[in-house]
């Protein structure tokens, strides 16, 4: 069966070229047809010299006119070519890794045909190692009839290597045809074709075909894959919805508790925020496990209704876990929960990797014994030593900071002898846009909370060139001494915590030398959770009238009285950060205004996320110009956390076509449980089981 064909059976691969396959991720044969091209390059026709542009890759002919060695930091190979048309027009060839011999060859009157993509030059048009071969320019051999694909590649097995293996692998899919597992009138609804018809399209393209299509992911054979690895996926996470379904959970009705909570607090909730409690409170007194995601922009008021759904858990008998990515939020967290527990009579613990051991066997002792009810805390919360008592709620903050392992270990503490799951409630401050959110969390449930709180400032943001950093320096100080407070952060501008602290020390120091007077305070991540506290405690209490920061202040900090952000080398950060950052102002009454120092010159990317930040406030809008920029698997950091390895999807591109998966898989699950687990086989294969845990 060609499925199951091991690698090894094809012509030029023993035990140590299937090693090096294994690395990208390809087994069996079925596998080495699903790894799809890249890209393709089109060497179909010939470009002249005199028409080419930058950054194109382009197919050229020309005659050598020199070569020489360009001795420097990097020794580098030249040969110049000339249009054969245009005699004036000329290319330069640039070789880095070259031999004696091979430097012989390019001699003065040889005619070439080159590969490449042409760049900038310090003597005009170039391209870097481009593929060549000499030919003859009376007889030259054929153009290639049809795109050539570039395949993703490992070290020791190049692209020459991965060709030829295709071709026995399109030989042998011509007699064993695989299985069609997407329903007939999906596809001639969609006009799709076939699945081998597909695979051997976009493995080796025909003239007929519209290369241009092609090279846009437009083509038929693309839109016919690309839908069915979207089902594939979609496909995982109906079936995760529906394991969770049919889980048991503690039944969490709600008391009095939490109403009396609403009741004492200083403002009312927002219609968003009621609707969205009401989901909540809805899904707790359910007999499985809720599986909701909250999405809130900065400052919308998750926090309060967590602690509601909190209390309705802990009203009921049950323990509450809170976990968040860094001790700033989860300390900020405690203040808020410990302000609106303790009066209603609700025991809490906190927890973080940092606290002496007398402290933390306390404190474990409360939570193995169920005293304290909510429990707060950092990644230490699923460390082995923590036993909770009867685990009824899960609330993880910013969830997309954690790895799946994390949040799996964190869950299945909640799992008890009688199988019931705890209730989870996940939470996001980083706006995520919708058809990301539909792929990313299909298994969850989404609640959005999509309206500001009243008195909720809009931040006014201005962007200036690093030139104007002396005079916002003396704006700042000046504002200072008429009452303000504010933030100046220092992002971190190498991988490096020690120079990230650094630049904020020269800075902190800059203004305590210039301004004696201004109280100015330091804070960066190798300080102790102690300190950390403090300084932050000394700024809440206008202690202090300017906090220096690196992006430690990132999420969680809550000061309303701090009202100017100045976020130098702002370049450097992406829209989700630079969101998150202006966010911990305009949280009180008073007008609030945002600075981007920027170091000049910005690109191309710079410019447009600095527009947007300068634009717009709104985290939604923000989060769709950041997945435009970024992508996916930036944005949810699934490069760490193993989600959303897509073949040929993309989901920035293809974000049309996610309703239409949703809906088939949804069918599919529904009535055909063979092709269901035909599917996963194919596409996801070894990471079934972390999909979306």
């Amino acid at each position: 069966m060609l499925a199951q064909q091991d690698l090894t059976s094809l012509k030029g691969v023993g035990p140590k070229q299937a090693e090096k396959l294994h690395k990208l991720g390809l087994f069996v044969v079925r596998d080495l047809l699903f790894h799809l091209p890249l890209r393709y390059q089109d060497k179909t026709h010939k470009t002249d010299i005199d028409s080419i542009l930058i950054g194109q890759e382009a197919l050229i002919e020309g005659e050598i006119v020199s070569q020489h060695l360009n001795q420097g930091r990097r020794n580098s190979l030249l040969v110049k070519i000339q249009s054969p048309t245009c005699p004036a027009s000329f290319l330069t060839l640039r070789f880095f890794h070259f031999h004696y011999r091979q430097a012989q060859q390019f001699s003065r009157g040889k005619t070439l045909r080159v590969f490449g993509e042409v760049r900038s030059g310090p003597n005009g048009f170039e391209i870097v190692h481009p593929a060549y071969e000499f030919i003859d320019p009376l007889n030259p051999p054929p153009l290639d009839n049809t795109l050539t694909p570039t395949y993703p590649t490992t070290d020791g097995f190049g692209q020459a290597s991965l060709l030829k293996l295709m071709t026995q692998a399109l030989t042998l899919l011509k007699q064993y045809p695989l299985q069609e597992l997407l329903p007939r009138t999906l596809l001639e609804a969609q006009q799709l074709p076939d699945l081998n018809q597909a695979i051997q399209t976009l493995h080796q393209p025909q003239p007929e075909d519209d290369l241009q299509q092609i090279k846009a992911f437009q083509h038929p054979a693309q839109q016919r894959l690309i839908i069915e690895e979207l089902i594939s996926h979609q496909v995982g996470l109906q079936l995760l919805r529906k394991t969770e379904k049919q889980r048991f959970a503690p039944v969490l009705q709600s008391g009095r508790m939490a109403n009396e909570l609403i009741m004492s607090l200083p403002f009312q909730l927002t219609g968003a925020q009621q609707r969205v409690l009401h989901e909540i409170q809805n899904d707790l007194k359910q007999g499985h496990p809720m599986q909701r995601l909250v999405q809130g922009d900065v400052g919308s008021g998750k926090t309060v209704v967590a602690a509601i759904a909190a209390i309705q858990a802990a009203e009921a008998g049950y323990q509450v876990a809170i976990m968040a990515p860094t001790e700033i939020l989860a300390e900020q967290h405690k203040l808020a929960f410990l302000e609106w527990l303790e009066p209603l009579g609700i025991e809490t613990a906190w927890l973080n990797g940092k606290m002496k051991a007398a402290e933390k066997r306390v404190m474990l002792a409360q939570i193995e014994s169920g005293k304290a009810k909510v429990v707060i805390g950092t990644h230490a919360l699923f460390q082995d030593s923590v036993t909770f008592n009867q685990l009824g709620l899960v609330i993880i903050d910013e969830q997309h900071r954690f790895g799946v392992h994390q949040r799996l270990a964190l869950h299945e503490k909640g799992q008890t002898t009688s199988n019931t799951h705890p209730h989870q409630l996940i939470m996001t401050a980083t706006p995520i846009p919708r058809t990301l959110a539909m792929t990313a969390y299909g298994d969850l449930d989404l609640s959005v909370i999509d309206e500001r709180p009243p008195g909720r400032q809009h931040i006014d943001t201005a962007v200036l060139n690093n030139e104007k950093r002396l005079e916002v320096m003396e704006h700042l100080a000046h504002k200072c001494e008429n009452g303000v407070q504010a933030y100046w952060v220092c992002p971190l501008i190498e991988e490096s915590e020690l120079l990230h602290a650094q630049a904020a020390e020269v800075t902190a120091e800059q203004f305590r030398r210039q301004w004696p007077h201004l109280k100015t305070g330091l804070i960066h991540g190798r300080l102790k959770g102690d300190e950390k506290k403090a300084i932050m405690a000394a700024f809440k209490a206008h202690e202090l009238d300017l906090l220096v920061a690196t992006t430690v202040i990132e999420v969680g900090v809550n000061v309303p009285n701090a009202s100017l952000m100045i976020i130098e080398n702002a370049e450097r950060l992406g829209l989700a950060q630079l969101h998150q950052l202006r966010g911990r102002v305009g949280r009180g009454s008073l007008k609030s205004h945002c600075v981007l120092l920027y170091q000049a010159p910005l690109s191309q990317t710079g410019k447009s996320r600095l527009n947007i930040m300068r634009e717009t406030d709104d985290g939604f809008k923000i989060a769709e110009e950041d997945l435009k920029i970024r992508g996916p698997g930036e944005i949810l950091g699934t490069r760490q956390t193993g989600g959303l390895q897509f073949r040929i999807a993309d989901l920035r591109r293809d974000a049309a076509s996610i309703p239409l998966a949703q809906h088939w898989s949804a069918l599919l699950v529904e009535n055909d449980s063979v092709a269901v687990k035909a599917l996963q086989a194919r596409w996801i294969g070894q990471n079934i089981d972390y999909q979306h845990a």
